[in-house]
């Protein structure tokens, strides 16, 4: 038994619709259910321990009512204490709603009622969104598309089938189902089921063989849900119904648990073979489409260099080719998926041991088969590299006439896939029209848009002043070291450059919606601030950027210019950490450096100002500034509003300590109380004077998504900057 059931025949067997908790271990069959004269209902087990499941505080009596709602009531009857209609697990029965803010789990399997893969949330915007129950905003796979609706949304389901949103227990603004399905001796129950797919099931009192039939699913792909298989499995459908398979190379952790994934079936001390016995090779898995969580992309052209990328690597587990593009990618692979539309290729890196295959032969015949091996692999490896020399002449001799063609024509071509391309000062002055449309200036230079005619692809160039030649020298060859190291969707990428000359010039991608400056701190008239989700995105999406320059690069690096002027959205809204001129680059071992102050007044950490060690803390410290930013809109010193609230981190500090953070953000309906207060104690801990007491970015990021509990900050003991 575990804790408790409620349990209509429903489905063939018995259906679990509701269980006081998911997280524990199931008790024995021979436990006891108690309600305690007290009003708490306990479970006792064989040797007389007793555990608390609830505490209503004098409950008399409970009913289980007909609608599957479990109701304790006070002495009088009158007042409901408690009902497992408010707690939700992974199911809806007829009256049911689904609260802002609620969060339905499926379970792990249809007899495991522990919490799965997927999580179904009643969003305090109004959305209602699929995710998995790891992931975050970038991973959910179904959403009902109504963010607008505002904070007081709830998930309905009626007596005769009808499941739909409400709001303000007035509107209805999305309907899931049409509803109108008969009621006389039928039950409706919508379940979120193991394989993240919410469905609506009927039972018809009168007539058993059809007890449990799907009215409605709100996708009939069985595999929607991504990480229905665990890391390193996917999923594919066999006669109607879902199945999972490992990657070559790879076995299911616990077969009768899809959801732990699979590891490999071979593993090696090191990448670098010397058994003749071992072998590593890669394999193709068509059609292929994972999670972006590459760290590399190499220069390969064809899918060929890929795998020797890959194979060459020892960080490498597995690669993705794109046709144009080569990620590689270290292990676990997450959201695995094979689709028949998909044209990207997945390169698995496989070991294979020989011992598993050998036989009973003589040692001779060892000897001759390793002595063939080895004759083999020496031709094919002089072949190898006669094939390489020969490409590498064809590939110089090409790209000497590639920079020719650049210099001289205007409809110039950028290969993102070939990495950095050299430009002459003359193409970029064609392409952005005589240095025409300015997008923003900074103390080192101006940046312009330019567009490619051909393609009419637009990009940014930025112009370094030539007055300030030293410094300005040393901004373009630190920029060019730390974008050349980095890939990752939150940093922008380099396109190319010009060393022309005196003329030093970067041409990186173009940003569409700007700077976040442009966003925040626009006059209301003119442009609307961002709603409450974009702000949480746009701090994630920066917390994850950071956190690769931090942990995830080949070298730390330290941007020390963190502020909303260097933050770029695109299109899609997906925020961007850009100008990398006064970074710092670590050693592999190094953990702080020292260094003249550098970065922006407003966002520079106090151990600048003390000549103190600087170490990655001082990023931390910009980013806690850039938070209280985003989260109320503003910048960090406004003259105009009162004294108590001029300086931010202490406007936003007294708020917190009050108790009245919804002030920060002028009490904005659309904003999730309890999400802000979340938001501002992670800005706090960020902006501690004393650089040991503040969040490393790793840390940040899983406060930011919910992972680890967040503590109460101190006082961050405000340090204004005065240079």
């Amino acid at each position: 038994m575990r804790l408790v059931y409620i349990l209509p025949e429903f489905q063939k067997g018995r259906t679990v619709v509701w269980t006081a908790s998911c997280d524990t271990l199931p008790f024995s069959n021979n436990a006891t259910l108690r309600f305690t004269s007290d009003g708490r209902l306990t479970v006792e087990q064989t040797q007389g321990r007793q555990i608390d499941l609830l505490d209503t505080g004098g409950a008399s009596f409970g009913s289980l009512q007909d609608s599957g709602n479990f109701v304790l009531y006070d002495s009088t009857g009158r007042t409901i204490l408690w009902q497992s209609f408010d707690y939700p697990r992974d199911t809806l029965l007829s009256g049911q709603r689904l609260l802002p803010g609620q969060t339905l789990f499926s379970s792990v399997w249809k007899t495991d009622q522990s919490i799965g893969v997927f999580r179904l949330i009643m969003q305090g915007d109004g959305n209602l969104v699929l995710y998995p129950n790891r992931g975050t905003g970038d991973h959910a796979y179904w959403a009902s598309n109504t963010p607008t609706a505002g904070p007081n949304v709830t998930l309905n389901l009626d007596s005769d089938g009808f499941l739909y949103l409400l709001q303000n227990s007035t509107y209805f603004i999305y309907n899931l189902t049409q509803g109108g399905y008969p009621t006389k001796d039928t039950l409706y129950l919508m379940k979120f089921d193991f394989d993240g797919i919410f469905r609506l099931y009927y039972r018809n009192l009168t007539n058993v063989g059809k007890n449990g039939s799907v009215m409605w699913a709100f996708s009939s792909n069985r595999c929607i849900g991504p990480g229905l298989c665990g890391v390193n499995g996917y999923c594919f459908v066999v006669n109607g119904s879902a199945g999972c398979r490992c990657l070559p190379g790879f076995e299911f952790v616990n077969p009768e648990r899809w959801s732990l994934g699979c590891k490999r079936k071979d593993t090696v001390e090191s990448c670098k073979i010397t058994d003749v016995g071992t072998a590593i090779k890669m394999t193709n898995l068509n059609n292929a489409r994972r999670e972006d969580a590459m760290y590399l992309i190499p220069k390969a052209s064809t899918q060929d260099e890929c795998s020797s990328a890959c194979l060459n690597d020892c960080n490498c587990e597995a690669a993705l080719f794109t046709g144009q593009e080569c990620r590689l990618q270290r292990l676990p692979l997450r959201y695995v998926e094979v689709i028949d539309s998909e044209s990207n290729v997945g390169l698995i890196k496989v070991y294979e041991s020989a011992l598993n295959n050998r036989t009973n032969h003589s040692i001779h015949v060892k000897k001759e088969r390793q002595i063939a091996i080895i004759a083999i692999s020496i031709s094919l490896i002089s072949f190898d590299v006669l094939v390489l020399l020969i490409s590498g002449i064809i590939m110089y001799k090409t790209r000497v006439w590639a920079y020719k063609k650049i210099s001289k024509n205007l409809n110039v071509q950028l290969f993102e896939d070939m990495g950095p391309r050299a430009f002459s000062y003359s193409a970029l002055e064609k392409i952005t029209d005589g240095f025409k449309e300015e997008l923003g200036r900074g103390s080192f230079g101006v940046v312009y848009k330019g567009i490619i005619e051909s393609s009419m692809r637009p990009m940014a160039v930025k112009k370094l002043k030539q007055e300030l030649a030293p410094e300005g020298e040393r901004e373009f060859q630190t920029e060019m070291k730390v974008i050349a190291r980095t890939h990752h969707r939150n940093l922008t990428r380099l396109l190319g450059y010009c060393c022309d000359g005196p003329e030093r010039l970067l041409v990186l991608e173009y940003m569409t919606q700007g700077s976040l400056a442009d966003i925040l701190f626009a006059p209301k008239e003119s442009k609307p601030k961002p709603c409450w989700m974009e702000r949480i995105r746009m701090a994630v999406d920066i917390a994850h950027g950071i956190f690769y320059l931090h942990e995830e690069c080949e070298i730390p690096i330290i941007h020390c210019d963190i502020k909303p002027q260097n933050i770029l959205l695109d299109e899609y809204g997906c925020a961007k950490i850009s100008d990398f001129g006064l970074a710092k680059l670590l050693e592999h071992d190094q953990t702080k450096t020292s260094t003249l102050i550098r970065g922006t007044r407003g966002y520079v950490a106090p151990e600048w100002h003390k000549r103190l060690p600087i170490t990655v803390k001082v990023d931390v410290y910009s980013f806690g500034i850039l938070l209280f930013n985003i989260l109320c809109c503003r910048r960090n010193v406004d003259n105009s509003l009162p004294e108590g609230e001029a300086i931010l981190e202490d406007w936003v500090y007294e708020c917190y300590e009050a108790k009245e953070v919804l002030k920060l953000v002028d009490y904005d309906e659309d904003v999730e109380k309890t999400r802000l207060e979340q938001m501002v104690k992670i800005g706090l801990w960020c902006v501690q004077e004393e650089p040991s007491l503040r969040p490393s970015m790793k840390r940040v990021v899983l406060m930011l998504e919910g992972t680890v509990k967040i503590p109460v900050p101190p006082n961050p003991t405000s340090f204004l900057s005065v240079v």
